[in-house]
C-alpha cells in the first residue's frame, strides 16, 4: 500500500516518515516527501539521524521523480542535505557505484539546468560533493 505522507512537523516526525520510506524502500513515497518539505529545512529535520542508505534514497528519488520536473528544488534539496550533520561521514562511506548515482543526478541537473541555479553553482555543490 502506498504510504501517505505529509508535511512533517518537527524532526521526530520527519523520522518516523523516513523510516517508513525506508523500510518499504519506497521512492514515490520519499519523492513526496521531498517536495512538501521546504529544503531549508532538511538540515534540522534529519538532525543527526542522517545515514547512508537515507542519503541513497534521497538521491534515487530525487533522480527519478523529481528532477525532470523541477530541477530547481532538486538543487536546493542537495544544497541544504550538504550542510546536514553527518554529511561529510555519509560521503566518506559511498561505494564507487553509489558515488556514481550522486554523479548522475548532478549530469542531469546541468542537462535540465534553469534560472534557479547557474552552472557554476552545480560545479561548486559538486564540490562539495566531492565528485
Amino acid at each position: 500500500e502506498k504510504l501517505h505522507i505529509s508535511e512533517p512537523a518537527n524532526a521526530y516526525d520527519f523520522g518516523q516518515i523516513i523510516n517508513a520510506v525506508n523500510t518499504n524502500k519506497d521512492k514515490a513515497a520519499c519523492a513526496d516527501l521531498l517536495t512538501i518539505t521546504d529544503p531549508k529545512k532538511l538540515p534540522v529535520l534529519l538532525s543527526n539521524k542522517l545515514e547512508g542508505e537515507i542519503f541513497l534514497i534521497f538521491i534515487q528519488s530525487l533522480e527519478y521523480y523529481i528532477v525532470g520536473k523541477d530541477p530547481g528544488l532538486v538543487y536546493q534539496h542537495l544544497f541544504y542535505l550538504s550542510k546536514a550533520e553527518r554529511f561529510k561521514v555519509v560521503l566518506a562511506l559511498l561505494s564507487k557505484n553509489e558515488k556514481e548515482q550522486v554523479h548522475q543526478l548532478f549530469d542531469l541537473l546541468a542537462e535540465n539546468q534553469n534560472h534557479q541555479y547557474s552552472l557554476e553553482d552545480l560545479e561548486s555543490l559538486k564540490k562539495v560533493y566531492e565528485l
